[in-house]
C-alpha cells in the first residue's frame, strides 16, 4: 500500500492504534509530497497539489505495483494517468479533503474497475457534538445572557425571555438541512430528547431516512415548521446561497437557527438582517466571510451566538481519519463491502447535480 500527502499528515495523522492494525495487515510505503495546492473549484480547503513534479513522482511510485493508494493534503490529483501507471491499484481512498473525493477522478477509477473511498467524515463526530451544544444554547437564549452578565448586569429571571419560556429541547420539532455523516450522528445525539425530526436533503437515500426514524420533506417546510433549524449541508454549487432572504423569512418565531456546515450556504447579509428583528436565536460555528470581520454587525447582535469555527477540530479528529481508513482497508482485503464508497449519487452531490446525476 502507498500513501502519498505531506509531512504535517504523517506526522498527525498516520499513528496509534491504526497504524498498528495496518501493520498487521499490510506493507506499506509512504511518498512525501509537499506541493503547492488551490482551493477546489467550490472554494473548499485541501486541493490537490498543482505541482506537477508530485504527479510525475506518483505515477512513478505506483508503477512499482501497489494494490492500494491513500491520499490526503500535499498529493496531487488521482487522473487516469496515475492509474494508468499502476495496474494492480484496487482501491483508493481519500483520507481527508472535504469530502466527496477532491483528489481523485472517481469516474476514471470506476472505468478501471477501482474502488474509491472517502473517510473526511472523521470529523463530522465533534460537529455533531457542537451542533448539539448549539442548539442548546440557542434554545436557553443563553448567548444573551452571557452578554448581559458579562456586561456587568444583574440578571433575573422572566419567563418573558424566551430561554426560560421555551428552552427545553425535549420533545421538540428539529428540522436537518442535510443527511449526511453530520446529520445522522447529530440524529443518535437527539435520540433521549425525544424530537420530531424532519429533513430536506434530496440525494438522501429514502432507505436511509427510514432506517434513521426521520422524515423526508421539503426546504420549506424544514425552515417554518421547526422549533430549531440545523444546517448540516455540503457547500456545493446546489447549496451556495441556498438560504436567502426569502427561506430566512420563514422561519417562525421564538425559533432557533444552527449552522455548522459553511457560512457561504446562507446569505450573510439576509441572516443579519432576519436576525436582527430579534425574534429568532442564531447560533453560528460559521459564517461568509471568515473570520468575521470586525466591524460586522452580526458580531453585536444580542440573539447570536458565535463560535470561530472550531466544530470539527478537536486532538481526537486528525487520527480518527486514519483509523476509518484503515478499518475500510481491512474490510476491503478481507473481502467485505467497504462503507464510505464515494458512488455517483455522492458525485452529483457535489457538482450540484440532480440525485441522478443529470
Amino acid at each position: 500500500m502507498l500513501v502519498s500527502c505531506n509531512s504535517m499528515v504523517r506526522e498527525s495523522y498516520l499513528g496509534g492504534e491504526a497504524l498498528d492494525r495496518l501493520h498487521r495487515i499490510a506493507d506499506w510505503e509512504w511518498l512525501p509530497s509537499e506541493g503547492a495546492y488551490a482551493s477546489s473549484p467550490t472554494g473548499v480547503w485541501g486541493g490537490p497539489s498543482e505541482d506537477p513534479a508530485d504527479a510525475e513522482r506518483l505515477r512513478s511510485k505506483v508503477a512499482e505495483g501497489f494494490d492500494a493508494l491513500i491520499v490526503c493534503h500535499g498529493a496531487p490529483y488521482i487522473d487516469a494517468s496515475v492509474l494508468d501507471a499502476g495496474p494492480r491499484l484496487r482501491l483508493i481512498g481519500e483520507l481527508e479533503g472535504d469530502r466527496f473525493a477532491n483528489r481523485v477522478d472517481v469516474d476514471a477509477a470506476r472505468e478501471r474497475g477501482v474502488r474509491v473511498v472517502d473517510t473526511t467524515h472523521g470529523s463530522s463526530l465533534p460537529v455533531a457534538e457542537w451542533a448539539l451544544g448549539l442548539m442548546l444554547i440557542g434554545l436557553r437564549n443563553a448567548g444573551e445572557q452571557y452578554r448581559r452578565l458579562i456586561g456587568g448586569e444583574a440578571i433575573k429571571w422572566s419567563f418573558d425571555d424566551p430561554g426560560i419560556r421555551l428552552g427545553e429541547l425535549t420533545g421538540r420539532r428539529v428540522g436537518l438541512i442535510g443527511l449526511g455523516h453530520i446529520g445522522r450522528r447529530l440524529i443518535e445525539l437527539l435520540e433521549p430528547f425525544r424530537c420530531h425530526i424532519v429533513v430536506h436533503d434530496p440525494y438522501a437515500p429514502k432507505e436511509v431516512a427510514l432506517a434513521m426514524h426521520v422524515l423526508l420533506t421539503s426546504l420549506e417546510n424544514v425552515l417554518a415548521d421547526s422549533d430549531v433549524v440545523v444546517c448540516t449541508a455540503p457547500l456545493t454549487p446546489r447549496t451556495r446561497g441556498m438560504l436567502g432572504k426569502d427561506q430566512l423569512e420563514l422561519l417562525r418565531p421564538d425559533s432557533v437557527f444552527v449552522n455548522v456546515s459553511r457560512g457561504a450556504i446562507v446569505d450573510s447579509d439576509a441572516l443579519i438582517a432576519r436576525a436582527r428583528r430579534g425574534d429568532i436565536r442564531v447560533s453560528l460555528d460559521v459564517f461568509e466571510p471568515e473570520p468575521i470581520p470586525l466591524g460586522s454587525p452580526i458580531r453585536e447582535l444580542p440573539n447570536v451566538f458565535l463560535s470561530p469555527h472550531i466544530a470539527g477540530v478537536t486532538a481526537a479528529g486528525r487520527p480518527r481519519f486514519f483509523s476509518f481508513m484503515v478499518d475500510e482497508l481491512e474490510r476491503f482485503f478481507a473481502g467485505h463491502e467497504t462503507l464510505f464508497d464515494i458512488t455517483p449519487r455522492t458525485l452529483a452531490n457535489r457538482r450540484g447535480l440532480s440525485p441522478t446525476g443529470v
